[in-house]
């Protein structure tokens, strides 16, 4: 009879423990969830900034038509990618297009010196600050649940529900590693 409570008392606890592991997995897997609406909600704000930031410098260099539109065509691009792999390239493409604009304005200090291109280009770098800051955010919150899944026995409920292990948010190339500089 003792055998018997020994084998359900131990069924019970190898029970609770399974729970409480999937209800960290999935606390985890939702901070992950929270931290990539983050790094969206940033970048949402940076996308608004956009268009201001070309219209403005198209008035003082509208024969710039081609870097204009690499602008615009990366921003499209990355406001219409959802994954993280995807919304990595998206962006990084992005980040030298918006590179090329600002060189662009640079070659013009009339420009450099209007008051609504000084404060786009604050606001920007107040954006850009936000990004990274939600990318490392992201990332972290995204190590601890890869970890998670990863880790003995927790790995064996991961596989056994369908976890599966999420991307972090990377800038793959040195080039790439450096966000727009908009301080002139």
């Amino acid at each position: 009879m003792i055998l018997l409570y020994a084998l359900i008392s131990f069924v019970l606890l190898l029970t609770f423990y399974a729970i409480g592991i999937y209800n960290r997995l999935v606390k985890l897997k939702i901070l992950v969830a929270e931290a990539w609406s983050g790094i969206d909600v940033q970048l949402k704000k940076r996308y608004d900034l956009i268009p201001n930031l070309i219209k403005i410098v198209k008035g003082y260099a509208s024969h710039e038509k081609e870097t204009f539109e690499n602008v615009t065509k990366a921003r499209n691009q990355a406001q219409n990618t959802s994954t993280v792999e995807g919304k990595e390239v998206a962006e990084n493409q992005l980040n030298k297009s918006l590179v090329n604009l600002f060189i662009v304005a640079e070659q013009y200090p009339e420009l450099k010196a209007n008051e609504n291109f000084l404060s786009l280009q604050k606001e920007m770098s107040v954006v850009e600050s936000d990004i990274e800051k939600s990318r490392r955010y992201y990332n972290g919150t995204t190590r601890d649940y890869n970890i998670l899944i990863e880790s003995f026995p927790s790995n064996i409920i991961a596989g056994i529900t369908n976890f599966r292990k999420a991307s972090f948010f990377k800038i793959d190339t040195q080039a790439e590693r450096q966000y727009p500089q908009v301080k002139f």
